[in-house]
């Protein structure tokens, strides 16, 4: 029988929610470990949503993603300060072409009010065009929200689980759930007796007295373990272009289509690192690991594009891609205590505005699991030393001459730019893999630095990347990955010719 570690709180799934929740729970003196199937934190639905802090206007009133929404975006900025996590308020527009949209934006308008955000106004043509030169000339009349903001979503994801493992939190990476059970401990000479879940992985059991189910698209399933369920996921491919920062000015602000129950439609916005991104679609599909892109769906996020800025130049595009959000009948978040099982808490549903709750949504699921403890006889208390603070590995690119000078002069691998497009620095690299929660592959490196972002894609750095993640984890370069698991970029070594 293999061992069984104990903890009090065992968190599945490494997303933007999870992660925040295993970092709310690092602020209280309990063992946590925070379990994910893939190589890396962010490899889900936290890595390809297109980073809008929503502003909380679009969700039905009286519903909990309505209400977990407009109090994340407020607690976002102070957030992403702590963890150094880019951030920029740069409000959204809802775009009207004719009066039948513009009566729909009234109602926006008007369910934004009562959801409490705050700003909402709606702007005529004339201020539109004003502020967004670029816009479709049809345009009538835009719902202005000045409260949404924009961020890197996989970065934040990042800093949170970096954050939570600095102050305590152990995160198993490749630990894939495989069972759950409900252990009735009787043994005098146990940490606990009574009731617990044994939480079965590829990497061991876990025992603990709380589970957090976020496991994104797998949330029924993980769910199903235990006999619940209650409810099905059905995933929602979105896809997306991503434009060149040549063209980065092309607007200022997010803009929306008038939307509908399903989406907010296909946006047109500057990200925080200068691009510009279209999309996303919203198609369902049955397959949960299905992030390829299509010709129908690529066109459809080109002809949503052109009704709100006409002549995006697409042929400075750079990358597209998909992503998946786990969808419920309700489209509202379900969050709380399975009926199944005492202590199990499902977190599901979460899809846009996900990110902009997330911060709530941690708030509001660490506070049930202390209540959950403390019915159980625990008396969780405050962490002493807890920390909120995490800083990024400084960006080369933005430091000025003199900042980057002395830096090179105390390590010359500063000055050896590895990713020419995005002006990544060995260094840089380097920090990436040595730092808490170290990049273990070529995405994961990506991720944390925007090695391979750039206008090539990687076409030129990635060799070099390859090469320093085998020389920091001392492995020979065939061993190295793109995401994990099989992904090998090498297959071997070419022989050297003798009579060459």
């Amino acid at each position: 029988m293999s061992q069984v570690s104990e903890t009090e709180v065992v968190v599945i799934g490494a997303g933007v929610v999870g992660s925040g929740i295993a970092r709310e729970i690092s602020r209280w003196d309990l063992g946590c470990v925070l379990v994910e199937k893939q190589s890396d934190v962010a490899e889900g639905t936290s890595k390809a949503n297109n980073g809008i802090v929503h502003a909380g206007y679009a969700a039905a009133h009286g519903t909990v993603k309505a209400r977990l929404n407009v109090k994340g975006s407020m607690m976002f900025e102070t957030w992403a300060a702590e963890l150094d996590v880019p951030y920029k308020r740069i409000g959204s527009i809802v775009v009207a072409l004719n009066d039948e949209e513009l009566a729909a934006l009234r109602e926006e308008l008007d369910n934004g009010r009562r959801n409490g955000v705050p700003g909402l106004e709606i702007i005529g043509a004339g201020r539109l065009r004003e502020i967004e030169p670029n816009i479709n000339p049809e345009a009538v009349a835009g719902l202005y929200a000045p409260t949404a903001a924009i961020t890197c979503p996989y970065e934040f994801t990042i800093a949170l689980a970096e954050n939570a493992a600095a102050n305590g939190v152990k995160v198993m990476l490749e630990a894939e759930v495989t069972g759950i059970n409900r252990v009735d401990v009787t043994d005098n000479d146990a940490r606990w007796k009574g009731p617990v879940w044994d939480v079965v992985t590829t990497r061991g059991t876990i025992r603990a007295k709380i589970v957090v189910n976020a496991a994104g698209l797998y949330t029924d399933r993980v769910a199903a373990m235990i006999g619940d369920t209650s409810f099905t996921i059905r995933p929602r491919k979105g896809e997306y272009y991503l434009l060149d920062k040549s063209v980065g000015g092309l607007v200022k602000h997010v803009l929306f289509p008038v939307g509908s129950a399903v989406t907010k439609g296909i946006t047109v916005m500057p990200t925080v690192d200068g691009n510009i991104l279209l999309g996303p679609t919203a198609d369902y599909v049955d397959d949960r690991s299905d992030v390829s892109t299509s010709e129908h769906g690529l066109a459809s996020v080109l002809a949503g594009v052109c009704r709100l800025v006409p002549n995006v130049p697409i042929g400075r595009t750079i990358a597209q891609y998909a992503g998946l959000r786990a969808t419920i009948t309700t489209e509202d978040f379900l969050i709380g205590e399975s009926a199944a099982g005492p202590g199990f808490v499902n977190v599901a549903g979460i899809q846009s505005p996900g990110l902009a709750s997330a911060p709530a949504i941690a708030v509001e699921v660490a506070s049930l699991v202390i209540s959950l403890l403390e019915e159980r006889g625990l008396k969780p208390r405050p962490r002493e030393g807890f920390s909120p603070h995490r800083r990024h590995i400084p960006r080369f690119r933005e430091l000025s001459m003199e900042k980057r000078d002395r830096l090179i002069a105390e390590d010359p691998d500063w000055g050896t730019v590895v990713c020419r497009c995005e002006t990544v620095t060995k260094k840089e690299v380097i920090d990436a893999i040595r730092r808490p929660l170290g990049a273990r592959t070529v995405d994961a490196v990506k991720r944390r630095t925007r090695a391979g972002m750039g206008r090539c894609q990687g076409g030129f750095c990635t060799p070099r990347i390859a090469a320093i993640l085998a020389e920091e984890l001392g492995i020979p370069e065939t061993e190295v990955t793109k995401f994990g698991g099989n992904s090998k970029l090498l297959v071997g070594r070419v022989k050297d010719r003798e009579d060459a």
